[in-house]
């Protein structure tokens, strides 16, 4: 015999404090949908909800694209992206930003703009590599990028080759530059916080670096898996800002956010004829019962104490 779902009168009260402590953060995030699943806002939407906040999606654009690459891009009209944010911003308090690829210098202008009105809102921006996109299009899109949303930014994600093509052009030194370089060259722009991602170490590690200009603020080292993903990034990102969004330190959120990502990774899954895609999902079929938390990165140093600037005088 079933059971019966509760009726209303069945249901505890909530008093006022009560129902607004049990209110997730909310995390308004600018993407591209992405019809494979495998990043863009699928990623983004899929990701917060499994750490606990509440996503806002604003779409700036589609891909057309398969888990294996992406095709095309169809950028969204500013004043859709803006219609879309303001109407969610009316309506519902936000504790994070997050942006991801938007598709145009026009988009991005948009999101300054309505980031700047929010100036006590952290922003976190991660920066995709663009190479799947028209050459005529990436310069504009970065060099806008750059002096309109970097200085406005709280915590900058990236790859460490994506980042070095982009933060430094010029670079000339026989090694490759570190975490701290790639911070202190955002820092030029504004950006106190970097998460420097995938930068190579010896027999098949890389290591995900949290840096300021002035040091390193916590690391992980992981093993690289022997599989191809796609939509590491845009998780990663996502949950970082989630975490933070729901009043965890930076630093620790850096680790919980690394964690889930390596888990994902972990209990990958391939869908088609491309990429692995990463399990955002693996606590649901996770077989330990204990109800444990996500487990500490090993090896890394959290940052405590952790107040996100505002970014208010940054224009």
């Amino acid at each position: 015999m079933t059971s019966s779902p509760p009726v209303l009168s069945d249901l505890p009260d909530l008093d006022d404090a009560e129902a607004e402590d049990a209110v997730p953060a909310c995390v308004l995030v600018f993407n591209a949908s992405d019809p494979s699943g495998a990043g863009g806002l699928t990623a983004d939407i899929t990701t917060i909800a499994c750490v606990g906040a509440h996503p806002l999606a604003v779409v700036t654009g589609a891909y057309a694209r398969d888990t294996a690459e992406i095709f095309d891009h169809f950028s969204f009209d500013e004043e859709a992206v803006a219609d879309q944010a303001r109407a969610a911003l009316e309506d519902l308090s936000v504790q994070a930003i997050k942006v991801g690829f938007v598709g145009s210098p026009e988009n991005i202008s948009t999101i300054a703009e309505i980031t700047a009105d929010y100036d006590e809102v952290p922003v976190f921006c991660y920066m995709p590599n663009l190479s799947w996109w028209r050459d005529e299009l990436i310069d504009p899109y970065l060099d806008a990028f750059r002096e309109l949303l970097l200085p406005q930014t709280s915590v900058l994600i990236g790859n460490h080759s994506t980042l070095w093509r982009w933060l430094l052009p010029d670079w000339s030194s026989e090694r490759s530059p570190t975490a701290r370089d790639i911070a202190r060259a955002a820092a030029e722009m504004g950006v106190p916080y970097t998460l420097v991602t995938g930068i190579p170490l010896p027999e098949q590690f890389v290591e995900n670096v949290l840096a300021s200009p002035e040091t390193v603020l916590g690391s992980g080292k992981f093993e690289l898996f022997d599989a191809t993903f796609s939509g590491a990034g845009d998780t990663l990102s996502a949950a970082l800002t989630a975490l933070v969004a729901s009043g965890n330190d930076l630093g620790e959120a850096t680790s919980e956010a690394l964690a889930f990502l390596d888990r994902s990774l972990d209990a990958g899954f391939r869908p088609g004829m491309g990429h692995v895609l990463p399990d955002r999902m693996f606590w649901a079929q996770d077989e330990d019962e204990d109800g444990d938390d996500l487990p500490p990165l090993d090896d890394t140093q959290a940052l405590e104490g952790f107040v996100m600037p505002s970014h208010d005088t940054k224009h």
